[in-house]
């Protein structure tokens, strides 16, 4: 258990810089999440690796929530993220109710860099965001690939978001086994909560002398 503890810590220290990085660029640009939207949210389909979950599925255990939410999860049928709290009747306002051990793609998505298929660098942003400030959004596209200028006339560096794949990469490089799979986020939370029961279950037995 120390193991997934101190991974944990890991996660979350990466939580951190992701956070920074993709909310100021997003802050930057002008193109940051829209208050109450919870288009994203509002999916049970969004995809993350149970490694991202590692940080809230501790919090459950240590809180004595794991065992409920593990068992709940398996007949769970909604059509959102479990962590989502809905404010309307569609789904389409709400707030995530474990924000502060929200998974990786929460902090990166809304508006963030991708890579072509012709190894180009270009944005991904979310449909509400871009409907909302298709101005901004144009802007940001062009910024990604032109020079700008400063007061003096001098190039300035193009503006690049930060690129999804490479917040994935740092996260999956903590732990191969259980970053590197991506699964529905309901069915992740699952899967590491059953690892963290299971090697609560041994680690249990070996104080009391029963061979594991």
């Amino acid at each position: 258990m120390n193991r997934l503890r101190e991974l944990s810590n890991q996660v979350m220290d990466v939580y951190q810089e992701l956070s920074l990085e993709f909310g100021t660029y997003q802050h930057s640009q002008g193109l940051s999440c829209i208050e109450k939207c919870g288009a994203c949210c509002n999916k049970p389909d969004i995809e993350v690796s149970p490694l991202e979950m590692l940080p809230y599925a501790l919090h459950l255990f240590d809180t004595g929530q794991a065992e409920d939410v593990y068992h709940d999860l398996e007949y769970y049928n909604g059509f959102a993220c479990k962590q989502y709290q809905r404010t309307s009747l569609d789904g389409k306002e709400g707030f995530c109710s474990i924000y502060e051990y929200r998974p990786g793609i929460c902090r990166m998505f809304g508006a963030a860099g991708y890579t072509t298929k012709h190894g180009e660098a270009t944005l991904s942003v979310c449909k509400p965001i871009k409907n909302a400030v298709p101005d901004k959004y144009a802007n940001a596209l062009i910024a990604i690939n032109t020079l700008s200028h400063d007061g003096q006339n001098k190039n300035v560096a193009k503006v690049r978001p930060p690129m999804i794949a490479l917040g994935r990469q740092r996260l999956s490089q903590l732990d191969y086994e259980l970053g590197e799979r991506l699964m529905p986020i309901n069915a992740a939370l699952r899967y590491i909560l059953e690892k963290i029961l299971t090697t609560s279950y041994y680690a249990n037995s070996d104080d009391d002398g029963v061979a594991a």
